[in-house]
């Protein structure tokens, strides 16, 4: 069986294409599943790299995001049939109750086959292809969670992404543009703004390094913006403080610049605004987003699909930051 895997942390250059991986056997409550598509995140960088704090065992198989049919069940598992498509969330717990995901804490779906916990398989409605599932849960989840579920945005709203063209950006303009909220997209081209504007965004932004601001100042006519949606951090922290409005509220899920971001507190209490943190997803924002997609409400955008032979490639591409929106693995291509 074939995966990509890494023996030691480092750059891309540490993926290996093995193809005698060992065959998964399911444990008494996990399914074993065809992997028929897996999304790559940000997540799937961090791990490769070390993330100081946090163990990873070697070898490691990353890639949280992944959707396909089960092939085979363990002896406990009862409410799961062979057969079904399914989509699984990558949020496992650990022994001794610890959160944990596939991925990180466990070896994900960079593989033709992998055993997962049952209990985290939901199964994929009518029409919703493995590619459109896959690209939903670290994405589309932590986007659903942070915009609908703690930011709850509202229809006229004004709302600016930043890191518009990524795989969390995305998805919360399609997400806020379907509310009916006024998306300003901050992205670094021409090019991902125009495609940006196909998605619902409203105004666009050419980020000239860290500073966006004073563009999005002018556009709400120096009134600022309802909220702003920063994943990036340090670098554009201090711009988002400055550029939010009186009572409105900044929504942050990471800090991909850098965690360390400096913060004018005479913005906050002047202008009361809410600084409102959002961690990852739970099983009802997959569930809604998969019923999103199914009624063509939603469609993940997929920058291209490629197969395990290519998973180095699409990972410099993701770290170069000339993806817009997820790269899929389809590990049988």
């Amino acid at each position: 069986m074939r995966a990509v895997a890494f023996f030691s942390h480092g750059g891309p250059e540490v993926l290996q294409l093995v193809h005698d991986w060992p065959e998964p056997k399911p444990a008494e409550h996990e399914v074993v599943l065809r992997v028929e598509a897996c999304a790559l995140n940000h997540l799937d960088l961090f791990v490769r790299r070390g993330m100081p704090g946090v163990p990873i065992q070697l070898p490691r198989v990353s890639g949280g995001d992944m959707a396909g049919t089960v092939i085979a069940l363990g002896q406990a598992v009862t409410d799961v049939q062979s057969g079904l498509r399914v989509l699984v969330d990558p949020a496992i717990t650990l022994p001794g109750g610890r959160a944990g995901a596939l991925g990180e804490n466990a070896d994900g779906g960079l593989t033709e086959r992998i055993a997962v916990p049952a209990a985290n398989v939901i199964p994929l409605p009518a029409g919703v292809s493995a590619t459109d599932a896959a690209a939903l849960p670290i994405a589309y989840g932590t986007a659903h969670r942070m915009l609908i579920t703690r930011g709850r945005v509202q229809p006229g709203e004004t709302v600016v992404v930043l890191g518009a063209s990524g795989g969390v950006g995305t998805a919360c303009v399609q997400l806020a543009a379907m509310l009916g909220a006024e998306v300003i997209a901050v992205a670094s081209s021409h090019a991902k703004l125009d495609r940006l504007a196909e998605l619902g965004a409203r105004h666009l932004v050419l980020a000239r390094g860290r500073e966006y601001g004073s563009q999005v100042w002018q556009l709400t006519g120096k009134r600022g913006a309802d909220v702003i949606v920063d994943y990036s951090g340090e670098e554009t922290w201090p711009a988002t403080v400055r550029t939010v409005r009186h009572g409105g509220r900044i929504l942050v899920c990471g800090a991909t610049s850098g965690y360390r971001a400096v913060t004018d507190l005479r913005y906050v209490w002047v202008r009361e605004a809410t600084i409102i943190g959002s961690d990852g997803w739970c099983r009802a924002d997959l569930e809604a987003l998969l019923g999103l997609v199914a009624a063509g409400r939603l469609h993940p955008v997929v920058d291209r699909v490629v197969g395990l032979d290519q998973v180095r490639q699409a990972e410099e591409d993701l770290e170069a930051r000339s993806v817009f929106g997820k790269i899929v693995i389809d590990p049988h291509a």
